[in-house]
C-alpha cells in the first residue's frame, strides 16, 4: 500500500510540477513565444526545428501547438508551415524524457527541492512580470524533482515485488518465439496507451516508465514497447481537445494524430532491428539514456518522412477536414485568444475582409449593378463576432505597441462597422437623375472604394515571414502607402464637394430647377457617399497602423 501512495504521489507532484513550471515558462517567453514561431516557420524544415526548440525551452507542446493554430487561423502562417511546427514540437517534448533520465534519476537534488519550491513560491507571491513567472518556474521544477525523488521510492518498493520476468515478453528479447513476442509487444504497447490517457501526460507516463528500468522492474526492451504506446496516448488528449473546436484546430490535431500513428508504425516495423542494436548498445551506454535515445529517435525518424511529403500531407488532411466555415470570420479562431497579439491580428485580418468585401459591394452598387449592397448580414454578424471575441481576450496586451495595434484595430472595426451600417440602411447608395455633381461625385467614391479595397487586400494576403514584416505585419508596402495618401486626398476633395453640393442644392429649389424632395433626396446620397468614403479611408489607415 505504500509503495503504490508513493507512486501516486510522485506522479501528481510530478504532474504540478510539470504544470507551475510550463506556465511561469509561457509567461516569461511572453511574445517572444509568438515572434519565433512566426518567423522560424519559413519553410516546413526550418519551422519542424524551431517548433522543437521553442517546446523545449518551454517544455510544453501543447503552448507551441496553439499558438499555432493561432498563427495558421490569422492568416500568418500556412497550413503546410503550421505542420512543420507541429512536427517539431513533438520531437522538443521528449526532451523532458531526457531531463528525467540524465538528471531526475541520477542525480540527488531531493534536499534542495524544499528550499527551492520556499523561494520560487515567495518570489511568485511578492513579485510581478516576468520575475514572479520566474519563481513559479522555479518552485515548479523543484516540484518535479521532490516528485521524482518520491517515484523513485515508491519504484524502488515496487522492483522488490515485480520483475521483468512477469511482465509480458516482447520481440526482440532472447529466447522469445515470433508470436508470443509480438503479442507482448502489442500488449505493452497498450498498456503505455492506456497509462497515458489515463495521466493525461505522456511525460509522466514516460518518466514512470524510466523509474521503473531504473528500479529494475522492467526491461530495456519491455521500456521501448510502453513508451512506443506512451507516444501515440499523448494523442488522445488532442483529438479530445479537437472536438467542438474550430476547423484549424481540428486539422492540426487530425495531423498530430496521424504523425503519432505514422511514428508508432515505424517504431514498430523496426522493433526486429533495433532491439538487438539496443541490447548490444546498453554494454556501454546507460539504459537510462538508451530509453530517452528511443523515445526522441523514433519522432525524428517519423519527422523525417513525413515532413518531405508535406505537401501531400496537407491535401490529405484538409480533404478529411474541409473547411466549413465563412470566409470573412475565418480568422477568428478561438485558439488565437490565448496570445493577445495573435488575437488582435486574426480580428484585424477579419475587418480587413469584411472591408474588402463592402468595397465591393459599393462600387458594385454604384456601377448601377444593385442587389449586393443589400447582403450585409453576414458582414455585421463577423463585426459582431469580432467585437465579442477582442472581449473575450485571456490576457492585456504586453507592451506599448501592442497596446496600440489593439486601439488601432478597435477604431478600424468600428469604422468598418459604421461602414456596413450605411450599406444597409437602403437599396441605393446614389440619388436616381443625379445631376453633374451627384455623378462626378459618386465616381470619386468608387475610386475611394477601390483603393481601399486594394489595401485590406494587401493586409489578408500579407505573410509575417516577408522579409519586411514586423515580428506579425502591420509594416505597409510602398503601395499601400501611397494608395492610403491618395484615399485622404480624395476624401478631403468629397468632403469639400459635399459642402458645396449641399449649398447648391437648395438654392436650386426657389427657382423651380429642384423640388424640395428632390433636393434633400440628392443631399442625402450625397451625404452617404460622403460618410462611406470617410469610414473606408479611416478604416483602412487604422488597419496599417496609421493615424492621418
Amino acid at each position: 500500500m505504500s509503495t503504490t501512495i508513493a507512486v501516486l504521489g510522485g506522479v501528481g507532484l510530478f504532474l504540478i510540477g510539470m504544470t507551475v513550471m510550463t506556465d511561469g515558462l509561457k509567461v516569461m517567453a511572453g511574445s517572444a513565444l509568438r515572434g519565433v514561431l512566426s518567423k522560424a516557420a519559413a519553410t516546413p524544415l526550418s519551422g519542424a526545428f524551431w517548433g522543437a526548440i521553442v517546446t523545449l525551452l518551454v517544455q510544453s507542446s501543447s503552448a507551441t501547438t496553439m499558438t499555432t493554430i493561432g498563427l495558421v487561423s490569422a492568416g500568418l502562417l500556412t497550413f503546410p508551415q503550421g505542420l512543420g511546427l507541429v512536427f517539431g514540437a513533438n520531437v522538443g517534448t521528449t526532451g523532458t524524457g531526457w531531463l528525467v533520465a540524465l538528471i531526475g534519476l541520477r542525480v540527488s537534488l531531493s534536499s534542495y527541492a524544499l528550499p527551492m519550491i520556499f523561494v520560487g513560491a515567495l518570489t511568485k507571491l511578492l513579485a510581478s512580470g516576468r520575475i514572479a513567472a520566474a519563481g513559479a518556474a522555479l518552485a515548479g521544477f523543484a516540484l518535479v524533482l521532490y516528485g521524482l525523488m518520491s517515484l523513485q521510492q515508491g519504484m524502488g518498493g515496487l522492483a522488490e515485488r515485480i520483475h521483468p520476468a512477469d511482465l509480458p515478453a516482447v520481440l526482440g528479447a532472447p529466447g522469445v518465439g515470433w508470436i508470443s513476442g509480438w503479442i507482448g509487444l502489442l500488449t505493452l504497447v497498450v498498456a503505455g496507451l492506456a497509462m497515458t490517457a489515463v495521466m493525461q501526460s505522456s511525460t509522466a507516463a514516460i518518466t514512470v516508465t524510466l523509474a521503473a528500468f531504473g528500479a529494475g522492474a522492467i526491461g530495456l526492451s519491455q521500456g521501448c514497447a510502453l513508451i512506443i504506446g506512451q507516444n501515440i496516448g499523448t494523442a488522445t488528449s488532442s483529438a479530445m481537445a479537437a472536438i467542438g473546436a474550430s476547423a484549424t484546430a481540428k486539422r492540426l490535431a487530425v495531423a498530430y494524430v496521424l504523425f503519432k500513428l505514422i511514428a508508432a508504425l515505424i517504431a514498430l516495423a523496426t522493433f526486429p532491428l533495433t532491439m538487438p542494436l539496443m541490447q548490444r548498445w546498453q554494454r556501454a551506454v546507460d539504459g537510462l539514456t538508451l530509453l530517452a535515445a528511443y523515445h526522441t529517435a523514433f519522432n525524428v525518424v517519423g519527422v523525417a518522412v513525413l515532413l518531405p511529403a508535406v505537401d501531400w500531407f496537407t491535401r490529405f488532411v484538409e480533404r478529411l477536414l474541409p473547411s466549413k466555415g465563412s470566409a470573412l470570420r475565418r480568422s477568428l479562431d478561438p485558439a488565437a485568444l490565448g496570445n493577445p497579439v495573435v488575437a488582435v491580428e486574426a480580428v484585424r485580418r477579419a475587418v480587413a475582409n469584411v472591408l474588402k468585401a463592402a468595397c465591393v459591394s459599393i462600387v458594385a452598387s454604384l456601377a448601377g449593378e444593385g442587389g449586393r449592397c443589400g447582403e450585409t448580414s453576414e458582414a455585421a454578424s463577423t463585426l459582431k463576432e469580432a467585437q465579442e471575441f477582442l472581449s473575450e481576450l485571456k490576457e492585456p496586451p504586453g507592451s506599448e505597441e501592442e497596446s496600440l495595434r489593439l486601439t488601432h484595430t478597435l477604431h478600424a472595426l468600428d469604422h468598418t462597422s459604421r461602414l456596413v451600417e450605411i450599406i444597409g440602411a437602403g437599396d441605393g447608395l446614389a440619388p436616381a437623375n443625379g445631376g453633374p455633381e451627384d455623378l462626378r461625385a459618386a465616381e470619386v467614391c468608387k475610386g475611394v472604394m477601390r483603393r481601399s479595397e486594394m489595401v485590406a487586400g494587401s493586409i489578408i494576403a500579407e505573410s509575417a515571414l516577408s522579409p519586411r514584416a514586423q515580428p506579425i505585419g502591420w509594416e505597409a508596402s510602398p503601395e499601400a502607402e501611397a494608395m492610403l495618401a491618395e484615399l485622404a486626398t480624395t476624401a478631403g476633395v468629397l468632403n469639400s464637394m459635399q459642402r458645396e453640393h449641399r449649398a447648391a442644392t437648395l438654392v436650386a429649389v426657389a427657382p423651380g430647377r429642384l423640388s424640395a424632395v428632390e433636393a434633400f433626396a440628392r443631399i442625402d446620397a450625397m451625404r452617404r457617399l460622403d460618410r462611406m468614403t470617410h469610414h473606408a479611408w479611416r478604416a483602412a489607415a487604422h488597419l496599417l497602423g496609421r493615424d492621418e
